[in-house]
């Protein structure tokens, strides 16, 4: 793996920072519609989609210049796309397994966020455990009806489109029996409901599903392939943005080291605490880890191949590091971290000009700093997956496996 930039990737990198510098907005985007207008002018400007095919109107960036622009993004902390799910995990799904028609009926609606989408595969039983949901999907003759619950639904009260898993066979091993849908969010028998957050927004949604409709032909892949197809989704979910991310961290920490400068303790600045410098010190290592586990994803992709075992490597690192910053950030600010609202500019995360695609307040940043242990796979599956197939240790005992094993006589 060679780490180095070649002159094309700097010279394309200082394209895409002055278009970031001349088009970045001045006031923060509070509609939908402000959010969608951004998404179109980053697509017009061909910063949206770009690792897909030409065809369905991607750039067929390599893998790197996708990276460059992310970082570039995160480096001036610029408001996302408004359509992240369909663009990250929806669209590469279609493009792997979707039939020609469903390529063209969707693909560039997903690219142009005419139609948003939302991931509708966590149940209130069948989060972690993801093969234990419950939602059917009964086939009724010239169309699929749909029936059950679905929670932690990101964005679903924006959303026009769904990934659905759907139970299609109740008399087979749990991961054999679901199917993989495409769902019109917007007709009769879907009520989605925002929940209320420990920050006090409303990101995640809970959904229902009252005899709602999937038309024949919005099947992706085969009847009770969902399972394999998903795992394709989850890798996209899992390995994406982690350099990104990389990037965001780093601002974050760099503000904190200036906050250190001025905040004082004890009658000294909080940098002259070697217990605060030992703190700063170690995040920015396990930062350094975590950029080389990014660069790992980043060389399997420039090479063709699909996000591996290294996507559940970085999901489990950034999670737990997310957790872990957070937390020596309440213990340098002291009082001042646990402000939501009020806190004093000089010791504040965000300095910019509120144009900011993140919230930028530490307070906030610690509530949320626990959900990433959760989503996209808890720290608890990623440990396992990483057990299983990259170490390849023994599969972990549990009652359906042994179940499985009875029926085909092991």
């Amino acid at each position: 793996m060679d780490l180095s930039f070649t002159q094309e990737d700097i010279a394309f990198r200082a394209r895409v920072r002055k278009w970031f510098e001349e088009n970045l907005p001045k006031d923060e985007l509070k509609s939908l519609d402000e959010r969608v207008a951004w998404h179109r002018k980053l697509y017009a400007a061909g910063y949206v989609g770009m690792g897909w095919p030409k065809e369905y109107g991607g750039q067929d960036a390599r893998p790197m210049e996708q990276a460059i622009v992310q970082d570039e993004m995160a480096r001036v902390n610029a408001p996302s796309t408004v359509n992240g799910l369909g663009l990250s995990i929806v669209g590469p799904t279609i493009i792997h397994h979707g039939t020609p028609e469903q390529k063209s009926r969707f693909l560039r609606k997903i690219m142009n966020a005419e139609e948003i989408w939302c991931q509708l595969f966590s149940e209130p039983n069948a989060g972690s455990d993801l093969a234990a949901l419950k939602c059917r999907a009964d086939d009724k003759g010239d169309h699929w009806e749909i029936n059950g619950q679905k929670v932690w639904t990101s964005g679903g009260f924006i959303a026009d489109w769904g990934i659905l898993l759907a139970r299609t066979d109740q008399n087979v091993p749990k991961h054999q029996g679901i199917s993989f849908f495409l769902i019109n969010m917007r007709q009769p028998g879907i009520d989605v409901r925002p929940l209320k957050q420990i920050t006090g927004g409303s990101e995640f949604c809970e959904v229902f599903f009252t005899k709602s409709r999937v038309e024949k032909d919005h099947l992706i892949g085969k009847l009770n392939q969902g399972w394999q197809i998903a795992q394709t989704t989850l890798g996209f979910e899992r390995g994406a943005g982690t350099l990104n991310r990389v990037t965001t961290y780093l601002m974050s920490l760099r503000r904190l080291v200036d906050v250190c400068r001025s905040l004082k303790v004890n009658g000294h600045t909080a940098i002259e605490d070697a217990a605060v410098r030992q703190k700063i010190g170690r995040a920015y290592v396990e930062l350094e880890v975590m950029r080389y586990a990014g660069l790992r994803i980043l060389s399997r992709l420039e090479k063709g191949q699909r996000p591996g075992p290294e996507s559940s490597i970085a999901k489990l690192y950034y999670s737990e590091y997310d957790k872990r910053y957070h937390h020596w950030v309440m213990e340098i600010l002291g009082p001042y971290g646990n402000l939501l609202e009020g806190t004093p500019a000089a010791y504040a995360e965000e300095t910019g000009s509120g144009a900011s695609g993140r919230h930028g307040v530490w307070g906030v940043d610690f509530l949320q700093s626990f959900g990433p242990t959760i989503y996209a796979g808890s720290s608890q599956i990623q440990k396992n997956i990483i057990g299983e197939r990259v170490l390849g240790l023994p599969k972990e005992v549990r009652t359906d496996r042994i179940e499985i094993a009875k029926q085909k006589g092991g």
